[in-house]
């Protein structure tokens, strides 16, 4: 069964750095799109970068420059480093496979999905 569970938020102040991981079990990394997605109280589940079978990557223009999404094949996991961090990135960010080749930066019904992780940006 696949399991996704998100790690490494925290409270950061604006301008800092973290770095949110996702340890994936029950399949391979490499055979499922990831995408992270950031959520905040009463606003839709936005995701702001994702990543392909083939290891490319889409960002929102939101956090173009200032994130970046990778990938560990022996460790089984994703990674999302947020730089340059903003207080509207506040939130929970969750960690969703995707079992498509090319990844989308939206929701769907066929989404596995991580129990989140929260991220404080604040001074």
């Amino acid at each position: 069964q696949l399991q996704l569970v998100e790690s490494g938020g925290g409270l950061v102040q604006p301008g800092g750095s973290l770095k949110l991981s996702c340890v994936v079990s029950g399949t391979a990394v490499g055979y499922y799109s990831f995408i992270w997605f950031h959520e905040v109280p009463g606003k839709e589940r936005e995701g702001v970068g994702c990543i392909s079978l083939d290891a490319s990557t889409e960002y929102a223009d939101s956090v173009k420059g200032r994130f970046t999404i990778s990938r560990d094949t022996a460790k089984n996991a994703v990674y999302l480093q947020m730089d340059s961090l903003k207080p509207e990135d506040t939130g929970v960010y969750y960690c969703a496979a995707d079992y498509v080749r090319y990844c989308i930066l939206t929701t769907g019904d066929n989404l596995h999905w991580g129990q989140g992780t929260q991220v404080i940006v604040s001074a």
